[in-house]
């Protein structure tokens, strides 16, 4: 997908969110705020986006978002775990609806056999029904590449939340 593209998906996105009054917050490692500045690109997006986290390092997770320490230890940053807690902790310091966390390795190095480049764990949270986790592998790829394909998911996980109805 093309930036145009993005910001169809993040208009679409603010305008279920205005038409029921949701409010959204993202929690990223791995796209550094690209969620964010995407949403944030709309004009208007003040009616429905409340604030963003780019928590980049362990430290930040901990200490901005409250990932438990033993959960980084266990499983590490890129892990389903982590990303729940991410989201958890993104909607409790925020005053969202809709939270949602990115977390991965987008290149072109720290991959590995078990976690390479391009494995991306989200979570999206909607209050009153839960977390959805999902794990994506962009790579290979470039690291411009893995980060745009990761905005996407990210926006398209918050609409599919914005969409659930009681």
């Amino acid at each position: 997908m093309s930036a145009p593209d993005i910001v169809v998906l993040a208009t679409r996105l603010l305008d279920l969110c205005r038409a029921q009054s949701l409010r959204l917050t993202t929690a990223e490692s791995c796209t550094g705020g690209l969620v964010a500045g995407a949403i944030t690109e709309v004009a208007g997006s003040s009616d429905a986006f409340d604030r963003g986290f780019v928590t980049y390092s362990n430290a930040a997770k901990e200490e901005m978002l409250g990932v438990p320490h033993d959960i980084l230890e266990r499983y590490g940053a890129v892990s389903a775990e982590t990303a729940r807690a991410m989201a958890n902790g993104a909607a409790e310091r925020s005053f969202a609806d809709i939270a949602v966390s990115i977390t991965g390795i987008a290149g072109p190095g720290g991959g590995s056999e078990e976690k390479p480049v391009g494995l991306v764990h989200f979570a999206c949270l909607r209050k009153g029904f839960g977390v959805e986790h999902v794990e994506r592998r962009f790579g290979p790829g470039t690291r411009e590449a893995i980060r745009e394909a990761s905005v996407v998911q990210a926006l398209e996980l918050m609409i599919a939340a914005a969409q659930r109805r009681p």
